[in-house]
């Protein structure tokens, strides 16, 4: 049994002083408001707060923080650049590559994250031996930082409403939905999966339901009205909108998360609502590719739950992805309040972790021993009350993380990878080369 004893910790939404918490094997067992008489194993500074999960991630993308704002553009002029960075990257560059941007995690409080991924195959579309290789080399990075990785595996099939993938979308397809089917059928019992519908432009209507139903029990994961021109060519070949088209399909449910949700109509809210769906919202990303701002306020008032993530890790701070849930809704009203900081910590803890199948995310007996230490006297934090600290933090206060009840990181430092200004730098080098 280890025994943290906190500073202060957040007990069922509210801060609680002198909170003892044991843990075995990972689990909590024993939850103790004041300090107990058990010897302390470790202690725990500041705010203790449940750990963040990351609910969208694509990992090979921290290769493009700093390298695509001198020409302006669009979202769709920033994924050539993208697409560049993917034909370089083989097994072993996007192992190093996740590996670092995963310890940067680790040391941002994230224990968990969801991996949108798609770079599947090799170049020009060939498979490897092992056709499930890039996904595992994601895995086992997030293995070796310490972070629980549920591999959301992309079916990527067409280029658009009945065009051919194109050139540089070849490493992302299967071909058929039932060769990724079977692909995905061969990923080992040690991998944690979902599966996931890069976008309805990318699979085809009569296909989408073959999809979701190969995930079974396990969460389903869509690119939702990110860009206006998406909704504008699923009208033109359909007459639905991404959202309708999905609930002709059966994919509504309470297992589905649709990633960003950005431009929908009432309707389309309405159907995310009724459904127990979640919205991911990624607000850094969403602001970085100025895809606009999405109608977070609607949508929890519809009953859809709110998770978030990092996206393309223009910005790997999910303190900073939770205030800018509350941001963006106060740009789009001209009002201030609309969500609690509660509920934010519920959005970057609880709801992000359900959103990609993990259990963590919650201080309470039996829960994973996920927990990060938040300095509250630090020159942004100082004078913060409560859980308002989450209006001012960053991801530099975080002090202490700890996963299945193992201390990660300290101050930004990851006990068996240390600092990763380092291994990013040499990582996105050698992406790059």
């Amino acid at each position: 049994m280890t025994v943290f004893r906190c500073a202060a910790a957040v007990l069922d939404g509210e801060v609680v002083p002198d909170v003892d918490i044991s843990a075995t094997d990972g689990i909590i067992t024993a939850i103790s408001r004041g300090p107990g008489a058990a010897p302390v194993d470790e202690w725990l500074p500041g705010l203790v707060v449940p750990a963040f999960a990351d609910a969208h991630s694509h990992v090979f993308h921290r290769g493009l923080r700093g390298r695509t704002h001198d020409e302006g553009g669009s979202f769709w002029t920033w994924r050539d650049r993208m697409y560049t960075l993917a034909d370089r990257l083989d097994p072993d560059r996007l192992y190093e590559l996740a590996l670092a941007a995963y310890v940067e995690m680790v040391c941002a409080g994230v224990t968990a994250v969801g991996e949108f991924h798609y770079l599947h195959h090799g170049p020009g579309g060939a498979p490897y031996a092992d056709p499930n290789l890039m996904g595992l080399a994601v895995s086992e990075a997030g293995r070796a930082a310490g972070l629980q990785v549920t591999l959301l595996d992309v079916a990527y099939l067409a280029g658009g409403f009945g065009q051919p993938v194109g050139p540089s979308q070849r490493r992302f397809s299967d071909g058929t939905v039932q060769a990724w089917a079977e692909r995905v059928g061969a990923l080992p019992d040690s991998v944690r999966s979902g599966v996931a519908i890069h976008s309805v432009r990318a699979v085809p209507p009569t296909d989408l339901g073959a999809v979701a139903a190969a995930a079974g029990d396990r969460v389903v994961h869509v690119h939702l009205s990110e860009q206006p021109a998406e909704n504008d060519a699923c009208l033109a070949a359909t007459g639905r909108t991404p959202t309708g088209l999905l609930a002709d399909a059966g994919v509504l449910s309470p297992r589905l998360a649709a990633v960003h949700a950005t431009h929908l109509t009432d309707a389309d809210i309405a159907l995310l609502g009724a459904a127990g769906a979640t919205a991911v919202i990624c607000p850094s990303t969403e602001a970085d590719l100025a895809d606009g701002l999405p109608r977070a306020g609607d949508l929890a008032a519809s009953g859809v739950r709110l998770a978030l993530g990092s996206d393309q890790h223009v910005q790997i701070d999910p303190i900073a992805q939770a205030r800018g849930l509350e941001y963006g809704e106060r740009l789009a009203t001209g009002r201030r309040g609309h969500f609690a900081p509660s509920a934010l910590l519920t959005a970057a803890t609880a709801d992000s972790h359900a959103a990609i199948g993990s259990a963590a995310g919650r201080i309470g007996v039996g829960a994973p021993a996920d927990l990060v230490a938040l300095d509250r006297s630090s020159v942004r934090t100082a004078g913060s009350l409560g859980l308002q600290l989450l209006l001012s933090a960053s991801a530099a206060d975080v002090r202490v993380v700890v996963t299945a009840g193992v201390v990660q990181a300290r101050d930004g430092v990851h006990v068996r990878w240390g600092d990763p200004g380092p291994l990013l730098a040499r990582a996105i080098e050698r992406a790059w080369a």
